[in-house]
């Protein structure tokens, strides 16, 4: 039996819902969804962690951003979700004063918001972040990751050859897209970065995400981040991949990497579909909350 209860708050005059799940500890997890789903999460997926997390001691809010799930309002950008991120801090920290720290757990473009809030907000109460199988789809990048492992992968297929030459592929269509894919991953053109003009006084206002630069601001939310970092990846998961390429190839991502507890499930897929794969997410999120936060904070 779980003693779970629901939470509304307002962001912009619109009510968002959530599930809170108390535990006994001082450090609360905001269990953040990403991606076209609401709080519960593929295969239940939030409700099992939240439910993980409250048998270690650690209570949790996981709600649902705007225009999703039972919330009101209009779906926005994942990098357009800051304001109703710090609501909901302030729910949980209202709901219970014990509470003094609050760790940020997201999946996919919820991570990817986790770093851009820390970007754009001085929050103190953030201590940790759990980031799993963060996105940072660009172009070229993506490209990169579809010849080295999609691609590479189709190639050394038996099935793709017996398809092939049985006609069941379209063999020109198939080089067109292999030839596009080749192109984009060679385009080395990154956004420029917004020019200083005011050289007498210092950027005080920091510029807005967007699609275009997102990538950008996760890394200068990550590399200011003064608390504990946990990155999960999953070993078949291209998002996973096209992440763990840009800290390779990268030397402020690699750095920002060095400095994270990063634990890699091999066989996983995006979402952790099967009970061994869940299991360890779960375990690997009660270690760092328990040996890098709750002794620490």
């Amino acid at each position: 039996m779980f003693n779970e209860l629901p939470l509304q708050f307002s962001c912009q005059d619109e009510l968002l819902q959530g599930i809170y799940s108390p535990g006994q500890s001082d450090v609360a997890v905001l269990i953040m969804v990403g991606g076209p789903q609401y709080r519960v999460g593929s295969h239940r997926q939030f409700v099992k962690l939240s439910r993980a997390l409250a048998r270690d001691g650690f209570s949790s809010l996981r709600f649902d951003f705007a225009g999703m799930g039972d919330s009101e309002g209009q779906l926005q950008p994942f990098y357009a979700n800051n304001q109703a991120i710090k609501l909901a801090i302030d729910a949980l920290f209202n709901l219970n004063s014990n509470i003094k720290k609050v760790v940020l757990w997201g999946l996919c473009d919820a991570a990817s918001a986790a770093l851009i809030y820390c970007d754009q907000q001085a929050d103190s109460r953030v201590a940790g972040l759990v980031l799993v199988n963060p996105w940072v789809r660009q172009q070229q990048s993506h490209a990169k990751v579809m010849l080295k492992h999609y691609y590479w992968q189709r190639l050394s297929s038996k099935s793709f050859w017996q398809k092939l030459l049985g006609g069941g592929l379209n063999p020109l269509q198939s080089l067109r897209e292999l030839i596009a894919t080749w192109q984009q991953s060679k385009n080395n053109r990154q956004p420029a970065a917004p020019a200083n003009t005011d050289k007498a006084a210092p950027k005080i206002i920091k510029p807005a995400t967007t699609a275009d630069n997102y990538v950008q601001h996760m890394l200068a939310g990550w590399q200011n981040f003064s608390g504990k970092s946990l990155l999960i990846t999953s070993g078949n998961d291209l998002t996973a991949q096209e992440f763990l390429t840009l800290c390779q190839n990268d030397k402020a991502w690699a750095a920002c990497l060095r400095n994270a507890t990063h634990q890699h499930i091999e066989d996983a897929n995006h979402t952790f579909s099967t009970a061994d794969w869940r299991s360890q997410v779960e375990q690997q999120c009660s270690i760092f909350l328990t040996d890098e936060i709750a002794a620490i904070y």
